[in-house]
């Protein structure tokens, strides 16, 4: 009688959804700036109870949806960077999905209001156009890129971006609250930002921020982009 010998099968990898974060700056250009945190329900699976960046999948509609003003053509490049394509349609609908998440999930609605809303807007962004503006998209810093481990049952390819606060013109009331995704909303300095119960990767994205404001957020700065690979966290610049 021979032994038959089972060979473990690893399971395969869940594929990351494209997805972004949104870091919105209070006090830009002053030595120690505020930064918009929310608190995740302690009863999601993914992060629960963590502090994060506002933000999320990318949705089809994400695609579509009028902008009032472009990309930096250098963000747009280090978006793209890697990938088999160069559709800057793909670059446009992550900085666009950072902003709608953040209105979603914060009530806070990012643009400008000069040119009104759009007249069929996708139906993700619907309840972003009853505010009567649109997505500006010049004023985005592209801080780091994130890969969620290929361990974890649910992976995110999230594109972080950065903003001055002051590109918020309107604020809906009452979105994060008890039972909602982010229970709480904290604008908290910069430099006590690591205080607060958050992952390893959001505290690394913090440290790349912190790096670009001490220079002075040059967008001839490399995006750091994190990816797990071999048992270990690695870093390479796009």
């Amino acid at each position: 009688m021979t032994e038959t010998k089972v060979r473990a099968v690893r399971p395969r990898a869940v594929r990351p959804h494209d997805s972004a974060a949104l870091i919105l700056i209070e006090g830009l250009g002053r030595k120690n700036p505020k930064i918009l945190l929310g608190k995740r329900h302690p009863s999601l699976k993914f992060m629960p109870g963590k502090f994060v960046f506002p933000g999320g999948r990318l949705e089809p509609g994400d695609r579509r949806m009028n902008i009032a003003g472009p990309l930096d053509v250098r963000v747009e490049a280090r978006l793209l960077k890697g990938r088999k394509d160069d559709d800057p349609t793909f670059a446009r609908a992550l900085a666009l999905t950072a902003i709608r998440e953040t209105f979603e999930e914060t009530g806070l609605v990012v643009g400008v209001g000069d040119y009104g809303g759009p007249e069929k807007p996708p139906a993700a962004w619907r309840d972003y156009a009853h505010q009567n503006c649109l997505p500006d998209l010049q004023g985005l810093h592209f801080i780091a890129r994130a890969i969620t481990p290929p361990f974890l049952p649910r992976r995110f390819d999230t594109r972080f971006f950065a903003l001055d606060a002051r590109a918020v013109i309107a604020r809906i009331d009452g979105v994060a609250h008890a039972e909602a995704e982010l229970v709480e909303l904290v604008w908290t300095p910069l430099d006590e930002a690591d205080g607060l119960d958050m992952a390893d990767v959001t505290r690394s994205v913090l440290g790349e921020l912190r790096a670009r404001l001490a220079a002075g957020m040059s967008p001839f700065l490399p995006t750091p982009f994190y990816h797990f690979s071999r048992g270990n966290w690695r870093r390479e610049d796009l």
